[in-house]
């Protein structure tokens, strides 16, 4: 028995092979292809566990940076003000308890804790213009698309999937995907 534990002990190091999934999202009727979450709907391990760490929003020059943040379900947000200005951060979106963080001055955070899938519009009562948005997703294999649509999800383990994408003004769409390495997936998404 001695001899197989050195083995096993080296087969446990071995680690599961993992590929990529990458492509571009065309998103027709917006102003550009940005803004486009693609993520994983499951995944095996601990990929539906939220970081320790809070993610972070910032209002500054009267707008929500990034204007679209990903994170996992479970994950707290924390919301700077930036501006010399006052700013209020509230959703009118029930998956995120309609949550009202209140006026705060400069220099200040609020932070609220994604509980379930949701995709929350963010708004300001002080600057009705300013809109962001939070994509509370199932797992860490997610990616936001960049101006000509192109996005990245690394470190998938090899499997079967399922892969949607959201988008702020357009509807979504999913596809099953089989990773196997570096897999390439594509979508065209319109209102």
């Amino acid at each position: 028995m001695k001899r197989f534990i050195p083995f096993i002990i080296s087969m446990l190091a071995v680690p599961l092979v993992a590929g990529d999934i990458h492509g571009k999202v065309a998103a027709k009727g917006a102003r550009d292809s940005s803004d486009a979450v693609v993520y994983l709907d499951s995944a095996p391990g601990n990929a539906s566990v939220p970081p320790t760490a809070h993610a972070r929003m910032d209002q500054k020059n009267l707008q929500f940076l990034p204007h679209v943040l990903p994170v996992v379900v479970g994950t707290t947000v924390d919301f700077l003000n930036s501006d010399s200005v006052l700013h209020n951060v509230f959703t009118p979106d029930a998956c995120a308890d309609r949550f009202n963080l209140g006026t705060f001055p400069q220099g200040q955070t609020k932070s609220f804790t994604f509980k379930k899938v949701c995709f929350a519009a963010l708004l300001c009562k002080v600057h009705p213009e300013m809109e962001g948005f939070v994509a509370a997703v199932p797992t860490s294999y997610f990616a936001v698309t960049s101006a000509d649509g192109s996005y990245a999800i690394k470190d998938v383990p090899d499997g079967t999937y399922t892969l949607k994408v959201w988008h702020p003004t357009l509807k979504a769409a999913q596809k099953s995907v089989v990773v196997k390495g570096a897999t390439e997936v594509s979508f065209a998404i319109a209102k």
